[in-house]
Formats: structure tokens, C-alpha cells, sequence
């Protein structure tokens, strides 16, 4: 089983979950809202899980063993590091086009 393509949606609110990922394993069956969480030994991942009656979380989908848990978080920590550099590469750009009008050389005619 190999992972084939990594989705993620980061989280705009300050707090300890960083972004909500969806995973698809042989282009052929998807995992959504698996959650990028940091935690105290930093950033790890959450299988999508539901409230049961007495406030226990458990989860719906997850893996069997550690290697596969493994390979999944590597691929999700790969793609969410690919994507806050691309996010820092886009920032000066911004800043540059977002700069104040007065600060541009004035043109000789």
C-alpha cells in the first residue's frame, strides 16, 4: 500500500491543531480529516475519530501497526513542510507587491 497523494487544509485559528489532511492510499481509497496537532514533543498526527456516550474518543480509521502509522505521518509531515516552504518563498513576493506606493522611484520624463 503506498500513499499517492496528500491533501491538507490548514488551520487559520491559533491553537494546537495545526491543519486537517486527507489521505489516499493506490489512487484508489481515501482517509479524510486525519489532524496535524503540536504537541508537547512537537507536531504528530490524529486519526479521524467520534465522540462516544460517555465523552471517550475513538477512532475510525487508523492503523494496524507502527510501520504503516509511520509511513503515513512521514508523508503528511513531508507535504506539510513542502507547503510551509512554499508559503515562505510566496511572502517576500507579497510584500514586495504589496509595498507602499511611495517607496517606488519616481519615473524621469
Amino acid at each position: 500500500m503506498q500513499v499517492t497523494d496528500v491533501r491538507i487544509r490548514k488551520v487559520a485559528a491559533e491553537g494546537k491543531m495545526k491543519a486537517i489532511v486527507s489521505v489516499t492510499f493506490d489512487d484508489e481509497f481515501v482517509v479524510h480529516d486525519i489532524k496535524i496537532i503540536e504537541g508537547q514533543n512537537g507536531l504528530f498526527i490524529a486519526m479521524p475519530s467520534r465522540k462516544m456516550g460517555e465523552g471517550d474518543f475513538r477512532d475510525i480509521a487508523h492503523p494496524i501497526n507502527s510501520e504503516t502509522r509511520n509511513k503515513i505521518q512521514d508523508a503528511i509531515f513531508v507535504r506539510y513542510e513542502q507547503m510551509n516552504e512554499e508559503e515562505e518563498a510566496q511572502k517576500p513576493t507579497e510584500e514586495a507587491e504589496s509595498g507602499d506606493a511611495s517607496e517606488a522611484p519616481e519615473e524621469e520624463l
